[in-house]
């Protein structure tokens, strides 16, 4: 009787063919470790989408720097403004997801995601939250021209002509407009949002504000404090439940009698959906190296900020978190976009 050798081969073939793609996943995994490890070999570019001179802008320069020290690449950072501060993440969201595209922003990337619908981008879908980087202070302000001192004297001032007063922002969405939403609720007053350009940056709100185009407004400390101090912006409270060591004689908007307020501005790090962990996580530890840094936290402080100590997960849900509280403001104000 003849044995036949049909089998023995066969099962040499699946065993030489598991060998092969067995060789393949590991060589994979390999390479993606190996991209991960040596990453990055090119350029990086921050895109900030606020506009030169503000708070993320310096910020994302200040963190270039320290990026580009540690990884012995150049760190650039592209402002792109305006659209209501959209249209840096559209062009981040369909940026290559290799990790040499990321994007700087505020909390507006959370608060966009639960207001603008018709984005060519999904704020939370097409972006990975990397680390938060800081969190700090808005600062209620006002016109010199608009007389009025106090939180209290706002208060009245928009009781006294409901839906009259105006306020600005940097966008339909954006933290500076979620807040004072925030505020006008727990105020319980009415007014008139004033939304600003397309084309205009935080610098032009701020100046739109001082010209008296509106009454009051939400500005991020380090943006409001030149003019706070030169006298052409009156600072009426802090955003946070504690007073900056930047304006200690400035009361809370909690203590100067919104119970209970309180509404900071942080700031983030994102890389477009489809960027390996491999990059993210050699992301996340790098600059949190970075981050805890001398020189970095020297920097954070004098610009009235702290640090957030988060895990990537975290922070991910986190973003998730104030999109979800962001909707409910939205919605108690009849937000449309």
């Amino acid at each position: 009787m003849r044995l036949s050798m049909r089998p023995i081969t066969f099962f040499l073939f699946l065993l030489i063919g598991c060998a092969g793609i067995h060789g393949n996943v590991m060589g994979e995994a390999t390479n993606a470790s190996a991209v991960a490890e040596d990453y990055p070999i090119k350029p990086v570019r921050l895109i900030e989408p606020f506009g030169a001179g503000g708070g993320p802008d310096l910020l994302a320069r200040a963190l270039a720097q320290q990026l580009s020290q540690l990884w012995g690449q150049a760190v650039t950072v592209e402002n792109i403004p305006g659209a209501g501060a959209t249209a840096g993440p559209a062009q981040v969201a369909k940026s290559p997801p290799d990790g040499y595209t990321l994007l700087i922003n505020t909390n507006a990337q959370a608060y966009s995601a639960a207001l603008l619908k018709d984005l060519p981008y999904d704020p939370l879908k097409d972006f990975i939250p990397i680390v938060p980087l800081t969190r700090q202070p808005y600062v209620l302000v006002a016109g010199k021209a608009a007389g009025v001192a106090t939180v209290a004297e706002l208060i009245a001032a928009a009781r006294a002509k409901p839906g009259e007063l105006k306020f600005g922002s940097t966008g339909i969405g954006t933290g500076t407009h979620i807040g004072v939403e925030k505020f006008n609720q727990a105020a319980g007053i009415k007014a008139l949002h004033v939304p600003p350009l397309p084309s205009d940056s935080n610098a032009d709100t701020i100046a739109n504000a001082i010209a008296g185009h509106f009454t009051y407004y939400l500005v991020p400390i380090s943006l409001a404090l030149p003019h706070i101090r030169d006298g052409t912006l009156v600072a009426l409270g802090v955003s946070t439940a504690r007073r900056s060591p930047l304006l200690p004689e400035v009361p809370t908007i909690a203590e100067a009698g919104v119970a209970g307020f309180d509404f900071p501005i942080w700031y983030g790090l994102w890389a477009p959906a489809g960027t390996p962990a491999g990059v993210i996580d050699k992301l996340v530890k790098d600059i949190g190296r970075v981050l805890a840094g001398q020189s970095l936290r020297d920097w954070v402080t004098k610009h009235g900020g702290e640090p957030m100590n988060m895990t990537q997960p975290e922070f991910a849900r986190f973003v998730l978190s104030e999109s979800e509280s962001a909707a409910q403001i939205i919605k108690a104000a009849g937000i449309k976009p």
